[in-house]
């Protein structure tokens, strides 16, 4: 079973207009609003892949229940921990092939919050063959609370997707993820310097010692690909050129195809392949977290994985 967490959902609401206007009334044909935040981003994916799945987190308040009724639609198994807080609501507006987006902080979560949802977590952690983490963390946590979260759960395998000071806290301490999947932008901020879509670079920095204990590290380049690091390996990921409908949630696809991948022991190149496939797919659809898995095997013949020596 994969367990997915979500310490920040929010109800996802996409605005696709021709052009977006500033100061003056934008009129939207067609929303789409979905449970949302990149934990259930994965969990959706991870359900359309026939994966035995729970989704956990943090909600309250009136949109929490939507995204309650939302999985029950989808029949997605969740066991939330109830908060005081309200969701919140996360804006994409996709205008003339660019994304903004509007995004609320969410609620502030209590020290007996925080407490009781490690409780929860524990017992659903021990349960779980592998455990996805997602998105940022609501206010009110502390900053080391997905370390504190590791602690709780090793020895599992957790597939850690997040960035900035929360994942420099992970990087410190002795309990390390499984897998990360920082992209270029993510790793300049961990390093306070640049980092290009370079072999040579981008061996040096996965080698660097604060990467030390992690077992996979996947690096997100966009149209470009990606570049793994597992254990002492290194891999150039080439995939092809698609159109691009939605980009909004394509990461956290390429979350849910190494997640499930590495739960079923594939092979490097396999886990590779099905993560950047799946990224691919959402990037194609008009609604997040969704795929066309019968355009699956087309794609994935079509990426290059190269060990770099």
């Amino acid at each position: 079973m994969i367990l997915t967490i979500t310490m920040n959902p929010s109800i996802d609401i996409s605005y696709p207009l021709e052009t977006f206007k500033l100061d003056t009334v934008n009129r939207v044909k067609e929303v789409r609003k979905t449970a949302g935040g990149k934990g259930l981003n994965v969990t959706r994916i991870l359900k359309q892949l026939d994966a035995e799945v729970i989704a956990s987190g943090l909600i309250g308040g009136f949109l929490g229940e939507e995204i309650k009724k939302d999985l029950d639609q989808t029949r997605i198994a969740h066991d939330f921990l109830p908060i005081s807080g309200e969701t919140r609501n996360c804006i994409a507006i996709l205008h003339e092939g660019q994304q903004t987006e509007i995004l609320e902080s969410g609620p502030v979560i209590s020290e007996e919050e925080a407490s009781a949802f490690l409780e929860h977590f524990g017992k659903l952690a021990a349960k779980a063959d592998i455990i996805s983490f997602s998105g940022s963390l609501p206010e009110g946590l502390p900053i080391d609370f997905y370390s504190q979260m590791l602690q709780v759960c090793q020895p599992k395998p957790v597939v850690l997707d997040c960035s900035g000071a929360a994942l420099t806290a992970v990087l410190k301490e002795d309990v390390k993820p499984k897998l990360i999947k920082p992209n270029t932008e993510e790793l300049a901020g961990l390093l306070g310097r640049s980092v290009l879509n370079d072999v040579e670079e981008l061996k040096a920095v996965l080698s660097e010692p604060m990467f030390t204990g992690i077992e996979w590290i996947v690096v997100s380049m966009g149209g470009d690909g990606a570049f793994a690091k597992h254990f002492d390996k290194f891999y150039r990921v080439t995939i092809p050129k698609i159109e691009v409908v939605n980009p909004v949630g394509s990461g956290d696809a390429t979350v849910a195809g190494l997640t499930a991948a590495i739960e079923a022991g594939l092979s490097d190149e396999a886990v590779l392949k099905q993560g950047n496939v799946l990224g691919m797919l959402n990037a194609q659809e008009a609604t997040t977290g969704h795929v066309n898995l019968a355009n699956y095997q087309i794609l994935f013949d079509q990426i290059n994985i190269e060990e770099i020596g």
